[in-house]
């Protein structure tokens, strides 16, 4: 199996290097990540001017890897170029969650996503991360157990996985869908020049089965996703209130 790896904390980030790590246990690893953290960069690609690559600076064990200038959907779109006969693309680990509404913004997530767009499995994964680093070798059998089971599919398919800081289990989960606050938090630069910061905050608590639930109940969510966007019950409603053919 050729195992992509990518992520948007950038190439120099603890996460990349723990999964490509244990991603040698399932095959071919190469990887090719950001020269520069792209977080919340979501599925932007480079058109207005063009990329490059070079070997990365860091040494991944056993694996190939590259910087790209680019985002993470244009590291999974040069990386598919330079080895074509990719299985499955694996995004992260990220540093920091990516749950409920922050999937419309992920980096990582849009890695994934941009690999099945390519016709290839794409796997994000995350953890949510404080003021130090995440403990990636107490987690490493939890990841480990969690490729197994979703790189034994050999059917194209794109997941969202969330590791809590000490799981205690594993739970298959939807999408959280609670809108979120969005708030401008406004400060000052050294110079005294005005800059705001934007943050968010969810508007209620957690339904139970959605992946934000599990996490915060220190279950890892494993959250299976499609493209498709269409809103099915809307679409059919529409279709027979206006009398229109499908």
């Amino acid at each position: 199996m050729r195992i992509l790896i990518t992520n948007d904390d950038g190439i120099y980030s603890p996460g990349i290097a723990a999964l490509a790590r244990i991603a040698l246990k399932f095959g071919e690893v190469r990887v090719v990540a950001p020269d520069v953290e792209q977080s919340s960069m979501g599925h932007a690609v480079t058109h207005s001017r063009p990329l490059s690559y070079k070997r990365s600076p860091i040494a991944f064990e056993g694996v190939e890897a590259y910087r790209v200038n680019g985002t993470p959907a244009d590291c999974v779109a040069l990386g598919r170029h330079l080895w074509s006969k990719t299985d499955v693309v694996l995004s992260g680990i990220n540093m920091g969650p990516n749950l409920g509404n922050g999937m419309w913004h992920s980096g990582t997530l849009a890695a994934a996503k941009q690999a099945v767009l390519f016709g290839i499995k794409g796997i994000a994964l995350s953890t949510p991360v404080g003021k130090t680093e995440p403990d990636f070798k107490k987690l490493e059998p939890f990841i480990e157990k969690t490729l197994e089971i979703l790189l034994e599919n050999p059917k194209l398919a794109l997941y969202n996985v969330n590791f809590p800081e000490n799981p205690l289990g594993m739970r298959y989960t939807r999408q959280s869908v609670r809108l979120y606050d969005g708030t401008i938090i406004p400060g000052t630069d050294p110079l005294g020049r005005k800059h705001y910061w934007f943050t968010v905050s969810p508007l209620g608590p957690a339904e139970e089965g959605t992946d934000r639930w599990a996490v915060e109940n220190d279950y890892i969510s494993i959250t299976p996703l499609r493209l498709d966007l269409t809103n099915e019950a809307e679409l059919a409603k529409a279709i027979e209130s206006h009398n229109l053919p499908v």
